[in-house]
């Protein structure tokens, strides 16, 4: 009786429609559209240290707060590597990247472009880590998008990259990183507990690196750089991620990030009407091939994620199988019954 409860809870929590994942991560997308804008008015009087930093360190207080509130479990000991990765790719390394590319003199609008190549390097690497393996279409859609972006980049960079358009080629990569983990671990936790943990394993480095930049260096905390850091530390780093993983694991990582391919066009708006940015007709261009790759990935049919087949799953179906059709789960033990005695007869 015991088992058939465990199992029955087991096979009780169900990820919501694909639909579902879609609407949250772009929710997420929405979230993150902001944050090269609020990056570029908190660099108007802070270090970009402290920005790249002391985002996570203030996100992580709030992470702890969250944890304590619902009185959450410690994740189990395979999932730390999963949450030490993410900590890597999405605390320290797209962030701090992406804030330095932006101090060199890129600017919000050419950033969002060279990381719209993010949702093509997380599909490689759900394919790599997750175990998801999507259909040929979905790959070229990809591709399509990868490549307006690609030529939309070198266009603007007079035919090459600069020292900032590597840093940012490194923010995506790392975020990729913490996107693909994320969306995985998300399966077997809810998504804002997996930036939550994350944040965690990475504050014994982020919050006395963060006092130490305080205490040492000239900030000037100027409107705009207030906001501007307000906003990458509690959504940036924080609340748009349980929308963003929650999206990624219930919709598929590869499928899903490609919804991250509108965001560049978001930020291109947010960087014209906050920043005053200049955006000249070639990029209008480039956002509506953008958007059309986007809708190109969403009609092509991803594959659900490969899960392994483990007793206890099969014990999960078998009862649930019993309850729904008792009938003929009675009639296939009766014929199982039959074959077995007509195998001991000599």
């Amino acid at each position: 009786m015991r088992i058939q409860s465990s199992a029955t809870e087991k096979r009780s929590i169900a990820l919501p429609p694909r639909g579902a994942g879609l609407g949250l991560a772009g929710l997420g997308v929405l979230a993150f559209s902001f944050t090269f804008p609020a990056t570029v008015l908190a660099l108007d009087g802070l270090d970009p240290y402290l920005i790249g930093i002391g985002r996570a360190a203030v996100a992580t207080l709030l992470a702890a707060v969250a944890l304590a509130a619902v009185r959450a479990v410690r994740p189990r000991r395979d999932q730390w590597p999963g949450l030490a990765a993410v900590g890597l790719g999405v605390v320290f390394g797209f962030p701090l990247l992406s804030t330095l590319a932006l101090d060199r003199g890129a600017s919000a609008s050419h950033a969002a472009v060279i990381i719209g190549l993010l949702p093509a390097a997380t599909a490689v690497l759900a394919t790599l880590r997750a175990g998801e393996r999507p259909p040929p279409a979905f790959w070229a859609a990809t591709a399509a998008g990868a490549l307006c972006v690609t030529l939309f980049g070198l266009s603007h960079g007079g035919g090459g990259f600069s020292l900032a358009d590597l840093l940012l080629f490194g923010a995506l990569l790392a975020g990729a990183v913490g996107y693909a983990e994320g969306g995985r671990l998300a399966r077997d936790m809810p998504g804002w507990r997996v930036i939550c943990w994350a944040l965690l394993l990475t504050a014994p480095v982020t919050l006395p690196v963060t006092g130490w930049l305080l205490l040492t260096g000239t900030q000037r905390w100027s409107g705009g750089a207030l906001a501007g850091f307000g906003y990458v530390s509690a959504v940036s780093m924080f609340v748009g991620f349980f929308a963003w993983y929650a999206g990624l694991a219930r919709a598929g990582i590869a499928r899903a990030s490609q919804v991250q391919l509108a965001q560049p066009v978001l930020t291109l708006v947010w960087s014209a009407l906050l920043l005053d940015e200049r955006v000249d007709a070639g990029t209008w261009v480039a956002a509506v091939a953008v958007l059309a790759c986007v809708a190109w990935t969403q009609q092509a049919r991803a594959s659900r994620p490969l899960r392994d087949v483990t007793p206890e799953r099969t014990m999960g179906a078998e009862v649930s199988y019993r309850r729904a059709r008792p009938g003929a789960a009675r009639g296939r033990e009766r014929a199982g019954a039959v074959r077995g005695r007509e195998a001991d007869r000599p």
